[in-house]
C-alpha cells in the first residue's frame, strides 16, 4: 500500500500557558502544502521483524526512534492480528524544520495499517492514537486549513483558501530542537486574533498573525530572519517562520521565477502552485 503524507504550515504560532503534563496549550492556524514524503507498507511473515527503510532526505533519529516504527508498535499492541511489515520511506519533506513531515508520516502510516489489515479504526480513535505519537499528529487526519488550540489537536475548521496564489518555502538547513525552542520562549495569556484572518485580506496578515518563535529563533539564527525580510522585499504579500522553525515561506500573487538565485545554493527552495 502506497501513501504520500504531506507537510503543513503555520499561518500564526502562539504559545498560550505550560500544562501540568509538561505540554503547552496554543494557538495557531495549520494549512496543508503539496509537498510530499512517499511511503509503502508490504506485510511480511509474522516470524519476520518490522523494518524501515528511508532514502531521500536524511534522517537524524536512528531506527527505533522512527515514528513510523512507534506507529506500527502502537497499533499492533491493540491488534495482535496486524502482521510484521516491510516500510519504505522516501524523504522529500525537510527534517526537523517546522513542517510536519515526520508527524504526517506517522499519521499516514497508522491509517494506512488501519486499511491494510481491515481494522475498522473510527477517525476518533485515530486521533486518539496520533495524539500519543504527537501533538501536531492528529491534524493530519483532517488535512484542510484549521484553528488549532489545546496541544493542537482540537481543530475548528477555516474558511482559507490560497488556491491561485503561490508560495516559497526556504529551509537553510538548521535543525531546530523542539524542545529548546519551547525552552526559550515565554508562554502569554494575550488573544491572538488569529480567526479574524480571511484569504481576502492577506496583505493585513503581517498585521495580524504572529509565531512566537521568530524572537528566540532569529535571535540565535539570524540567517532564518534574514530569509523572512528577503521574502518580504522580494513581494511577499506575507512571510513567516513555520512552527519552530527553521523553515520559511513567502505568499505572493504571482510565481517567482529563479527564486534561488537569491538565497545560498546549500538552501533548500520550492516553489508550490497553490
Amino acid at each position: 500500500m502506497v501513501f504520500f503524507p504531506n507537510c503543513k504550515i503555520n499561518l500564526g504560532l502562539h504559545i498560550v500557558n505550560k500544562r501540568e503534563d509538561g505540554f503547552h496549550n496554543l494557538e495557531t492556524i495549520f494549512y496543508p502544502l503539496p509537498l510530499c514524503d512517499i511511503g509503502e507498507i508490504i506485510k511480511k511473515p509474522s516470524n519476520n521483524t518490522t523494518k524501515i527503510q528511508v532514502s531521500g532526505i536524511q534522517l537524524d533519529a536512528g531506527i527505533s526512534d522512527n515514528i513510523c516504527i512507534k506507529a506500527f508498535q502502537l497499533l499492533k499492541t491493540d491488534y495482535p492480528q496486524i502482521t510484521n511489515l516491510d516500510i519504505y520511506l522516501h524523504k522529500n519533506i525537510p527534517v526537523g524544520a517546522g513542517l510536519g513531515g515526520g508527524s504526517a508520516d506517522g499519521t499516514f502510516i497508522l491509517k494506512a495499517i488501519s486499511d491494510l489489515f481491515y481494522l475498522q479504526i473510527t477517525a476518533e480513535q485515530l486521533a486518539v492514537y496520533a495524539l500519543q505519537l504527537g501533538s501536531d499528529c492528529p491534524y493530519f487526519l483532517y488535512n484542510q486549513p484549521a484553528f488549532a488550540t489545546q496541544r493542537g489537536e482540537h481543530l475548528t475548521p477555516m474558511e482559507i483558501n490560497l488556491c491561485g496564489k503561490y508560495l516559497v518555502l526556504i529551509n537553510p538547513g538548521i535543525h531546530i530542537n523542539t524542545g529548546w525552542a519551547f525552552k526559550n520562549i515565554t508562554p502569554n495569556n494575550r488573544s491572538s486574533n488569529f480567526q479574524s484572518i480571511h484569504s481576502d485580506n492577506i496583505s493585513e496578515w503581517k498585521n495580524i498573525l504572529f509565531n512566537d518563535f521568530e524572537e528566540p529563533v532569529f535571535t540565535t539564527f539570524p540567517e532564518i530572519q534574514k530569509i523572512k525580510k528577503q521574502l518580504y522585499t522580494l513581494g511577499a504579500i506575507y512571510a513567516s517562520m513555520s512552527g519552530t522553525g527553521s523553515s520559511v515561506f513567502g505568499i505572493f500573487d504571482k510565481k517567482l521565477e529563479h527564486c534561488e538565485a537569491h538565497f545560498p545554493k546549500s538552501y533548500f527552495i520550492t516553489n508550490i502552485d497553490l
